[in-house]
């Protein structure tokens, strides 16, 4: 390793970062959870909106997933995979409500604001977060050797 390369390190704002968005996700979960129909009569922009999509088993994987990015935060370096789980499990809700809500829901500021706030930002957040974490892994392993 080069005497003038910087060390990487994995600082407490990124630890407070997957706290973050493990609460931000098992949150907004719930309200899909617990509050579907109304949500997505919320989310439509259309009070007339009759809602039929099954909102529970979005709710029930968004908590679940939230809960795991949550723990991740405690052993980042030693659970990547949590945060690897985090990333892809937010993939997989993107597609979701691209597949199963937006057709129903149409594209309107608080649709966009689901796909792109909630899934997308939190995502590319997790890859950085994720990928620091590898780097910091490595580098602790060549210490080891």
């Amino acid at each position: 390793m080069d005497k003038n390369s910087i060390t990487p390190s994995f600082p407490m704002p990124l630890r407070g970062l997957l706290l973050l968005t493990g609460m931000y996700t098992f949150a907004w979960s719930t309200f899909f959870r617990y509050f579907g129909e109304d949500f997505l009569k919320w989310l439509s922009m259309n009070p007339d909106y009759l809602a039929d999509s099954n909102t529970n088993v979005f709710g029930i994987f968004g908590m679940i997933l939230g809960f795991l990015i949550f723990m991740s935060a405690f052993y980042p370096i030693s659970w990547q995979y949590l945060i690897l789980v985090g990333i892809i499990g937010h993939l997989a809700l993107l597609v979701w409500v691209l597949v199963a809500f937006i057709p129903d829901l149409g594209w309107n500021k608080r649709t966009v604001f689901q796909i792109g706030f909630n899934q997308i930002i939190w995502m590319v957040l997790l890859i950085v977060v994720f990928i620091r974490s590898v780097k910091v892994k490595k580098y602790i392993q060549t210490l080891d050797s």
